[in-house]
């Protein structure tokens, strides 16, 4: 906006930015940040910080605010700036939803999850009695800034994790998503969802598959941003990972614990005669060849009662159970019976 540029160029007040980032990421994109900000006279703290599910405290998000403080942030024009994956936006953007009430924050996703998941949306929390985001709260951020070229400096098994979550996008609401995973699934995780030039049978696979994933996430959440409604697709493989990733930690990454949880409900939808039979073995070979996990041991009967039970708690009686109906289609139940679900779970280990 041209007069914005005009407002902040004529200021006196020097431009000031907050900036808490990922360690990891500092230690890759640290020095380009800091240029950044010094070749366009921007006067800036920045905090590196250890973000991982294990220190998703409040701990963390008072040691922030300690350092804002510190730093005298002015909450009307000058936004808290989170660069790193889903854990680092999770916990700042709930440290900006606390000082003063509300200062406003940006957000700026380097891991695929946090680009088509932890970018979208009004939700930040932390975790609290290893409960998964126990403590949160609605605040969404003023932008979210997205670039792919973050994505290249991360392992191969964090792509897998993020497609965790797109795979959840696909199977819920759109078939077009769906083969795109399966057929470009080893593409994508080859190329680390860069737009490569010369591989024009699998086309622009990286752009249209985060595009998609995203516009999905965005038609479900902004009708329904602060959850008024709770029966919500999106809650596909979140009935039983949240108390799996928990209790496993740290032996599976979140949309890899998401992955086990939506591979035992498409057992149950088929043992439910939702899915036949080729259509769940279609899922299970989308989800290997993205290379996520299908099974866990940790994911024993007795969980998956004490995370349905634990639903139940927090969404309103109801268990609100997402199932796909189909390749991208899918209904909210809640009459799949305790017979049904040890059924399915005794297919699922069998196979």
């Amino acid at each position: 906006d041209p007069q914005q540029i005009e407002l902040t160029t004529a200021s006196k007040r020097k431009l000031r930015r907050f900036i808490v980032i990922d360690e990891v990421v500092d230690k890759l994109y640290g020095s380009k940040v800091r240029e950044y900000f010094e070749k366009n006279n921007v006067q800036h703290k920045i905090l590196a910080l250890p973000t991982t599910e294990e220190t998703k405290s409040m701990d963390l998000v008072l040691n922030i605010l300690h350092e804002v403080q510190n730093f005298s942030l002015d909450r009307r024009t000058e936004p808290i700036i989170a660069i790193g994956g889903g854990v680092c936006l999770d916990i700042v953007g709930l440290a900006a939803s606390l000082y003063r009430r509300r200062t406003p924050y940006i957000r700026v996703p380097t891991t695929l999850l946090s680009y088509v998941d932890a970018s979208v949306g009004a939700k930040n929390g932390v975790n609290f009695l290893q409960c998964k985001n126990k403590l949160g709260g609605y605040t969404p951020p003023v932008a979210s800034f997205l670039d792919r070229s973050f994505i290249q400096s991360i392992p191969r098994r964090h792509i897998s994790n993020g497609l965790g979550e797109i795979l959840k996008m696909a199977l819920m609401k759109h078939k077009g998503l769906f083969d795109l995973l399966k057929n470009h699934g080893k593409y994508l995780l080859d190329t680390k969802f860069q737009s490569c030039n010369g591989f024009a049978d699998h086309g622009d696979a990286a752009l249209q598959t985060t595009r998609i994933a995203i516009e999905t996430m965005l038609e479900e959440l902004a009708p329904n941003l602060w959850e008024d409604d709770l029966d919500r697709l999106v809650d596909f493989g979140h009935l039983i990972s949240p108390e799996l990733e928990m209790r496993v930690l740290p032996s599976l990454m979140h949309g890899e614990a998401v992955n086990v949880d939506m591979a035992f409900m498409t057992y149950v939808a088929h043992t439910r005669g939702l899915l036949d039979a080729e259509e769940k073995e279609q899922i299970l070979q989308c989800m290997r060849g993205l290379e996520l996990p299908v099974w866990h041991s940790g994911c024993s009967w007795a969980l998956i009662q004490r995370a349905l039970r634990e639903r139940l708690k927090h969404s309103g009686g109801q268990p609100r159970m997402p199932l796909p109906t189909g390749l991208g289609v899918a209904e909210i139940f809640n009459d799949t019976t305790e017979e049904t679900l040890e059924r399915a779970y005794e297919l699922w280990v069998r196979d």
